[in-house]
């Protein structure tokens, strides 16, 4: 069986997160507002609980197609307040539908959300050589830069820890412990 870190071990869902998911460099606009979403969806709660409902969001927000979310109304909103799949937060569910419609304006100005997005690493991966998960940072210089940016436009749930957590789940940076098989991979 191979290393790896070990916050995947012991649950299959975790465990596949970790193993095909984490860390992996993403370029795609509806993925990177999918980990957005969750990320901010997971503020206060486990990535557990969130990768439980990960299936529900999909479901619940069109698949994370911004388009389609920018255009809810008061009425998804009442829909998504009573879905027991999702995290009836009213304040990050109406963070997601506000999120979608910048985004689109992001696209916009720089074609891409991804374009936008990606500048904050330089467009490259960040590659750190963490041995102990005491190692791995909850915030960088990087994530501040973001999360300035993005409340700037007026994103919200895109505090510093957040956007570090969303830069790790789309392989902007690598924190892989050095031990783990996915580190050399990525």
């Amino acid at each position: 069986m191979p290393e790896r870190c070990q916050w995947a071990n012991g649950n299959p869902l975790m465990l596949a997160y970790h193993d095909e998911e984490w860390g992996k460099p993403v370029h795609d606009d509806r993925r990177l507002f999918e980990f957005l979403v969750l990320e901010g969806a997971q503020a206060g709660l486990s990535w557990n609980t969130i990768l439980n409902k990960r299936e529900n969001y999909r479901a619940a927000f069109n698949q994370f197609d911004p388009q389609a979310v920018a255009a809810y109304s008061d009425d998804d909103i009442t829909r998504l307040l009573v879905d027991a799949g999702i995290v009836r937060n009213r304040l990050k569910i109406t963070s997601a539908i506000n999120n979608a419609r910048l985004l689109l304006k992001v696209q916009h100005e720089y074609g891409s959300f991804d374009s936008f997005i990606w500048q904050f690493v330089g467009n490259t991966p960040r590659r750190n050589s963490c041995v102990s998960l005491a190692q791995i940072p909850a915030k960088t210089v990087e994530s501040d830069t973001m999360s300035r940016e993005l409340v700037k436009r007026g994103f919200t749930f895109v505090g510093s820890t957040i956007c570090y957590a969303f830069m790790q789940a789309t392989g902007m940076v690598n924190d892989h412990l050095t031990s783990c098989f996915r580190y050399s991979q990525l």
